[in-house]
């Protein structure tokens, strides 16, 4: 079930009635990122303001996650002897079914969930269904209630909470930031219509057989084939091809509490071991659904009209369920501005809370997840349009954060004059001693620019790396031509920024909007208007940067950039010891799973390293070496696999492995291979737009695949990043849209003539068996007109539907379907633990016969 956007608030302020000093501890479960690590400081501090205990747990992946809910959640389950209580989840389990997953649906027992509640906030898209429509104890059958809608629990209404919703016998609810009541109107509306549908399989082979010959377009398509009664276990796709079939437990359909049909959900690879991917589609299962007591049964053909119209409505629900799962991954509202927007309902926001939601809104670009997905960003170019990290909603939701704060950071009143705002001087000093507020400033887009040299700051930003090309020597030449343009010798940018000239410092923002549109780089700061000043005083583009007093000034993409450099390389920035396997021999299996017990612990060790910084200065200045020895070995990385020309194009995308040099070890985490390749694919955008005057399918850029090895358990990281769009696209590429409506309408026209051609031809077939018919037939016939009528009706709307779902699948990063199909026709051993679905594992023997196979398959929509 989902909780609207407007009673964001709801649920806790009933926790908070209802705490007590005997009641258990909230069990908060975070994922190892940096939105996640905010949302988890801000959820923290209500709780702590309120006195409710709670226990935060790092979740690194599914394996995890399982392994939390069998020892952490299960035995608060009323059932196993707990006292029920609330689990958040933040930043996981949004794209898996988490009633199985958590143990909250044990097989065979008619009470599930037993007193625990879970909160999903997650950013991850497509949702799991069956935890936004489902995930709730129905109330028992009898005769008046038996169906899904009629034994939904009080207060939920087409799996949508209101206010007459009371907490206690437990569930699974999702936190809807607004997508899910205004884009899923379609989905609910299928998957609420299967789980009342009754099951008919097994009961139509053989009236297809003798069904008459204008039926012979339809198709019974492989549904069948996946069903499986309740409580049955499905297997895997490709099972048998499996090396670790001992370990391998095929993913439980969601349990169904009545006799109708439920439909199911993606499923995830399983945790453990390098194991194959299942199809992640509906899974379709119940028990025969018999007919009321005292009903009279209807005519054969009657019978055999109603079972074949109720199996083409049952495909097409399920179709419209498949098209969602299958239009690829992407991202919506950080989940660090979902909890501040619930710590503002409950009037509890301030400075420290909004800080946060800025340091974790900003987080989300640099790891490049957008509207697209994990993507390289695209740039408007200088025509005005909303352009970059999320588009027109990324721009709508960095203004509400530039309102707030103005509104919790007045401007200052000195005798009895307000001092103006920041004249476009970036600023790196505190006001007072005291100052600990936040302010607006006109950030370059540089990286680390208070804490490096002018010039260290201007190499490393990914910006300019595309833009000037800082790979090659003529690009080094271009970066030292405009600093001499604007008049910075290199003795003065080499030093530190703070230690620069303060005439200088002032002048910069003027003299790089003057001299960067020579080189590409308007975008470079945020632009202003011929009158000095910025639109209504807007300050769009404008970042944030926070004091406290004289300790330190940063950036929210400083705090950003630091928290996961922690997060990814940890303070020391060392490598995990070698694992020492003692006298006997162990296998590659048992020293594959220490070493991969020993990454989870190094990486949530980093998690409460990070977790101090965000509320600890002198810890997070203390982080700002390893900031900067990570990008330093993306920078060197990504410029030696371009000099030395080792990216690939094939197929469906550009394709390189990162295997030798210096920092192989770093990119064995995924988020740090996932920031060199958004600084590759950047550059491959731009090279692109030089020598062709436009990117490649269709604008969004080319898709990049980025393997690193980790030798140490003999594998592959593999990390797919798209080239960019979404559904801002649509809007920004306006030719690309009057292309597709009129194939749009080319399409209608030319189905259209096709129906009224085949609406003849069974005009004239009916009107054959009504002269040969008796009056038994008669009914049949209307009930097969009425049938092809809505046939029809159904069809057009479908059609529109589609054209309807293209445009919100447009340009979403597809690599996440594209690994599973891989693993299902290949027997190439694959491991994704992560709740980031473009980021596998494959086994270091394997990944030439993967690459290949998945060069042949769609990765962008």
């Amino acid at each position: 079930m989902y909780l609207p956007r407007s009673l964001i608030s709801k649920l806790y302020s009933h926790l908070q009635n209802t705490r007590h000093p005997l009641s258990p501890p909230v069990l908060i479960l975070v994922a190892l990122e940096p939105d996640a690590l905010c949302a988890c400081r801000i959820l923290a501090r209500l709780l702590k303001h309120d006195y409710i205990p709670h226990k935060i747990q790092p979740v690194a992946g599914y394996n995890d996650l399982e392994k939390a809910g069998r020892e952490l959640v299960v035995p608060m389950m009323e059932s196993h002897g707990g006292s029920g209580g609330v689990v958040v989840c933040l930043g996981v389990g949004g794209m898996v079914d988490l009633g199985p997953l958590l143990g909250l649906e044990p097989e065979g027992e008619e009470s599930p969930y037993s007193g625990v509640e879970v909160w999903v906030l997650d950013a991850h898209r497509p949702w799991n269904l069956a935890n936004v429509f489902g995930g709730f104890p129905l109330e028992p059958v009898n005769q008046v209630s038996s169906s899904y809608k009629s034994r939904s629990p009080i207060g939920v209404s087409g799996g949508a909470i209101d206010r007459a919703y009371n907490s206690g016998r437990g569930g699974i609810v999702v936190f809807d930031d607004g997508d899910i009541e205004g884009d899923l109107t379609t989905e609910r509306k299928a998957y609420l219509a299967l789980l009342d549908m009754p099951d008919i399989e097994g009961q139509d082979d053989d009236d297809d057989n003798n069904s008459s010959e204008d039926d012979d377009d339809e198709d019974d398509g492989d549904f069948g084939n996946e069903s499986a009664h309740a409580g049955q276990k499905r297997k895997s796709l490709n099972e048998d091809d499996s090396s670790d079939d001992d370990e391998s437990r095929p993913r439980q359909r969601r349990r169904s509490n009545s006799s109708s049909s439920i439909v199911g959900s993606p499923t995830r690879p399983e945790p453990r071991g390098l194991l194959s991917i299942r199809d992640p589609g509906p899974i379709l299962s119940s028990d025969p659904v018999e007919p009321p007591s005292g009903a009279q049964p209807l005519p054969a053909a009657s019978a055999r009209a109603l079972r074949k119209r109720l199996l083409r409505m049952r495909r097409e629900n399920e179709t419209v369920l498949h098209q969602y799962y299958k239009m690829g991954s992407s991202f919506a509202e950080p989940i660090s501005s979902m909890m501040y927007s619930l710590a503002s309902e409950l009037g509890r926001d301030d400075n420290d809370l909004l800080w946060l939601a800025i340091v974790g809104v900003t987080s989300m670009e640099l790891y490049g997840r957008s509207s697209a997905g994990v993507a390289a960003p695209v740039r408007s170019g200088g025509s005005g349009k909303p352009s970059g990290w999320f588009g027109v909603r990324g721009a709508r939701l960095r203004q509400l954060l530039r309102d707030e704060v103005r509104r919790l950071n007045p401007p200052e009143v000195a005798n009895g004059k307000t001092v103006p705002e920041n004249n476009g001087v970036i600023p790196t000093t505190a006001r007072n001693p005291e100052d600990t507020g936040i302010r607006l400033s006109p950030e370059p887009k540089f990286l680390l620019i208070r804490h490096w040299s002018l010039y260290d700051s201007m190499l490393h930003s990914p910006y300019l790396f595309s833009r000037l090309k800082t790979w090659s020597e003529p690009g080094i030449k271009r970066l030292h031509k405009l600093l001499a343009k604007m008049g910075v010798s290199l003795a003065q940018c080499k030093q530190n920024y703070t230690h620069m000239d303060m005439l200088l410092k002032r002048e910069l923002r003027a003299k790089l909007l003057k001299y960067g549109s020579l080189y590409n780089l308007d975008e470079m700061v945020p632009s202003v208007d011929t009158d000095g000043k910025d639109r209504a005083g807007a300050k769009d583009g404008w970042g944030f940067v926070r004091s406290w007093g004289w300790r330190a000034t940063l950036s929210a993409q400083d705090v950003g950039v630091v928290i996961g450099a922690l997060l990814e390389v940890g303070r020391h920035a060392q490598s995990l010891e070698a694992i020492n396997p003692g006298p006997s021999q162990m296998t590659r299996e048992m020293e594959d799973e220490l070493e991969l017990a020993a990454q989870g612990d190094e990486w949530i060790t980093r998690f409460w390293e990070a977790y101090d910084a965000l509320e600890n200065i002198d810890a997070l200045k203390a982080g700002l070496p390893t900031a900067q020895f990570l990008h330093r070995a993306i920078y060197r990385t990504g410029t030696s696999l371009i000099n030395k020309k080792q990216i690939k194009h094939l197929r469906a995308f550009r394709m390189c492995v990162v295997k030798d040099g210096p920092d192989v070890a770093l990119f064995t985490h995924p988020a740090a291979l996932t920031k060199l390749a958004l600084w590759i694919g950047e550059a491959l955008a731009e090279q692109e737009k030089e020598s062709h005057g436009k990117l490649s399918h269709g604008g969004r850029g080319t898709p990049l695949v980025v393997a690193s090895l980790n030798e140490k358990r003999g594998v592959y990281v593999v990390v797919g990043t798209g080239g960019g769009g979404g559904p801002d696209a649509v809007f920004m590429n306006k030719a690309t849209k009057q292309e597709r409506q009129a194939n749009k309408d080319a399409k209608t026209k030319k189905k259209e003539e096709a129906r009224q051609a085949k609406e003849k031809i069974k005009q004239d077939k009916r009107a054959a068996r009504r002269a040969a018919a008796n009056d038994d037939d008669g009914d049949d016939d209307e009930l097969e007109t009425e049938s092809e009528g809505s046939e029809s009706s159904e069809s057009e709307d479908d059609s529109d539907d589609d054209d309807a779902e293209n445009d919100r699948s447009y340009g979403l990063n597809k690599f996440g379907n594209a690994f599973q199909e891989v693993v299902s026709e290949t027997s190439a051993r694959v491991r994704i633990d992560s709740f980031e679905h473009s980021v596998v594992e494959v086994k270091k023997e394997d990944l030439g016969g993967f690459l290949e196979s998945l060069s042949m398959k769609a990765v962008v929509g």
